[in-house]
């Protein structure tokens, strides 16, 4: 599932430097992760680089965004393929 940044996030920046898929950017109030972009690092890492990066513990799963890694091993390679081809 994809994760989200909760409210507490307090906007330190370290996040969307280490998300691989470009995921992260800064909402109105605080970052936001974008939900067709985020396989949670499968295919990249073998757990969410913004999670291990955070120092205030605010990205967790988000229910309204359930996937499966199978799901997420897919859209990995469908934005691999994306990417490579722009």
């Amino acid at each position: 599932m994809s994760l989200k940044i909760l409210d507490t996030c307090v906007n330190c920046d370290v996040c969307e430097p280490a998300c691989p898929n470009k995921a992260i950017s800064l909402g109105e109030e605080y970052y936001v992760i974008d939900p067709a972009l985020c396989t949670e690092c499968v295919g990249h890492f073998d757990e969410p680089q913004c999670v291990a990066v955070c120092p205030v513990e605010c990205i967790v799963p988000d229910p309204a965004h359930a996937e499966s890694r199978t799901q997420l091993e897919l859209k990995y390679r469908q934005l691999m393929a994306k990417e490579s081809s722009a």
